[in-house]
């Protein structure tokens, strides 16, 4: 995420068949409340042929549906430091016909930084209807008002000495983003017949968003609408199963985008202001994915799987500031996949698999510093090579995971700044990204008491710009800008009998370099967090759930995220660090009612 400012266009995420990741690649999940989801599947690097074959990977979310028949309602609340109170409510309902998730939350905190408070509030409404033995129609809505204020980034002698400051533009401007945004879809399934499904889908997007800044304020403006159609299914050559996936998904959405002064500066100490308007500019953006995927079963112990995808995006953009229209398109992009599988038995299965993917400039990225069209960025492309295995040991008490991966991209997209907070996108000629990555899952019943489940992952990769050179300046065989190389996650939870639990968790994240020269570098840091909690029935019925958590436990002083390449202003040092919290407390309590 940190090699995009405030985002990330490396992946592609859906909640449920909706696309959370907009027509100009940005992808928000911050929407979805965390309570409202049910399972996530993650597809790492290009490996997808069906979700668009993202070179960072795919997130799939599963919307939280009802799974007791009947009706069910809850309420919880979260509170902790620095004034955080989250409140939520939901009720659902399942029967024969259909279901009803409806949910709502409220999210507030003062933060720990200046100018630092946060509130979130949104409604969240799924559920299926006309349920029939070989159809039904899933329906998912979801509305979010957000309004945040920025501390942004500080420099080496604030982190080190005042974590707790903003950036001094932006504490005086009250600098803030505020937004509404919904997003709305339908989706069919059908069963055909034994050997052929379909899951059709139409879905909207929508986001109004103001974010006063110290140097302009921002407004913009999207609505989005798409489609998406897949068939699946199984049939036979000979003794050899087969199943297939292929279908198309076509994405539009209209931008609008207008800058106007901010006079925070004679406005008496109490903010932000809005001036004259600085720029108007529309940009439409659509684009169409064509998938399919094959797999088939050679024998009970090898399977092989391929896959291609063909993407193809256009763009119109229209600045009326400068009474222009541009219309420019990328050419069609075709990326295939091929995976092969080896099970020597029901406990282990070793693979490889070979995949290019490709990821799309965003809109700030497309445009000059003089809002034009940027005619030489193009969008980033790579091959990643992977070998691995999956296996379970000690009567399937110990899951492992071992993954060996090497990709190369070209053209990799970077941001160039060209003021305090500004920035225009550059591609950075070829990167390569090699690592390993290794997941131990233990499971151990100690007594008819205690069970304890821990777990171990790893990620230790090299990642460098394999060539790239930006204004004379060679940075080939550097350390690639914003990207940790190594990193650990470990952690266990301690379960009894009676509903009482404890959980522990670690994190270790290395240095990162802060700009392409390598001229500076984040510290490493570890984290450790703590949790205890107590689930218990009071009546029939009726449920609790009482918890109580420390986060950095030891106050660890950290960057939580880099702002890679920042520029000096003035006397100042240039403002790479967003200082993660210090140790903080929080509690919850929730209530559960099934009817």
């Amino acid at each position: 995420g940190a090699r995009t400012p405030y985002g990330t266009n490396k992946i592609r995420a859906f909640y449920g068949s909706i696309p959370l990741t907009s027509g100009n690649s940005e992808t928000v999940i911050d929407d979805i409340d965390l309570e409202n989801l049910n399972q996530i599947e993650i597809i790492k690097g290009p490996l997808s042929s069906v979700y668009g074959a993202g070179l960072g990977g795919a997130i799939l979310i599963s919307p939280q549906l009802s799974k007791i028949h009947g009706q069910n309602a809850s309420v919880s609340s979260v509170f902790g430091s620095y004034n955080l109170l989250k409140n939520s409510l939901n009720y659902s309902l399942d029967e024969k016909q259909g279901s009803l998730n409806i949910s709502y939350h409220n999210l507030k905190t003062d933060g720990w930084r200046e100018n630092s408070a946060y509130n979130r509030e949104g409604v969240t409404l799924a559920g299926e209807l006309f349920r029939k033995e070989n159809s039904k129609l899933t329906y998912f809505s979801n509305y979010t008002y957000l309004k945040a204020f920025i501390p942004s980034s500080i420099n080496k002698t604030a982190i080190d000495n005042n974590p707790k400051s903003g950036a001094p533009t932006w504490v005086a401007s009250k600098g803030f983003k505020e937004y509404k945004s919904a997003l709305g879809g339908l989706a069919y399934d059908f069963k055909i017949n034994e050997n052929l499904n379909n899951s059709t889908s139409v879905f909207i997007n929508y986001k109004d968003s103001n974010e006063p800044r110290p140097f302009d304020v921002l407004q913009q403006y999207t609505f989005a609408a798409g489609a998406r159609t897949q068939f699946s299914g199984a049939f036979k050559i000979g003794k050899t199963n087969n199943n297939f996936i292929a279908g198309m998904e076509y994405f539009r959405d209209n931008y609008s985008g207008n800058t106007f002064e901010n006079l925070y500066q004679q406005n008496n100490g109490l903010g932000s202001l809005q001036g004259n308007q600085l720029t108007e500019t529309d940009q439409k953006r659509h684009f169409y994915n064509i998938f399919s995927q094959l797999r088939t079963s050679l024998s009970e112990q090898f399977e092989i799987q391929a896959g291609l995808n063909y993407n193809k995006t256009e763009f119109e953009l229209t600045n009326f500031t400068e009474d222009s229209n541009q219309k420019y398109s990328y050419d069609g992009i075709f990326s295939p996949q091929l995976s092969l599988l080896f099970k020597p038995n029901t406990q282990q299965t070793i693979y490889f698999s070979a995949s290019r993917g490709f990821s799309l400039p965003a809109t700030e990225e497309t445009l000059t510093s003089e809002g034009t069209i940027n005619t030489d960025i193009k969008p980033e492309n790579g091959y990643n090579f992977e070998v691995g295995g999956k296996f379970y040991f000690f009567n399937r008490k110990l899951y492992t995971e071992v993954a060996v991966y090497r990709m190369e991209i070209k053209d990799l997209l970077v941001a160039k700044r060209v003021g305090d907070d500004q920035y225009v996108g550059l591609n950075a000629g070829k990167t390569f990204h090699e690592g390993i990555e290794i997941t131990l899952n233990y499971n151990w019943q100690m007594n008819r008491f205690f069970s304890m489940n821990s777990y171990l992952a790893g990620s230790l990769g090299n990642y460098e710009f394999k060539e790239f050179v930006d204004n004379g300046n060679d940075y080939s065989g550097n350390k690639l800008t914003g990207v940790a190389a190594n990193k650990i996650n470990a952690g266990l939870v301690l379960n009894t009998k009676s509903g009482i639990y404890l959980n522990a968790d670690y994190q270790f994240v290395d240095e990162i370099p802060l700009n392409d020269a390598n001229t500076a570098f984040s510290d490493s840091y570890k984290i450790i967090n703590l949790k205890t909690g107590y689930r218990f029935e009071i009546l029939s019925g009726l449920t609790s759930h009482i918890a109580a958590g420390i986060d950095n436990v030891t106050n660890e002083k950290y960057a939580s995220l880099i702002l890679p390449n920042a520029v000096a202003v003035g006397n100042a040092g240039p403002r790479y660090y967003y200082p993660g919290l210090p140790v903080n407390y929080y509690g919850t309590i929730s209530l559960n009612y099934l009817f």
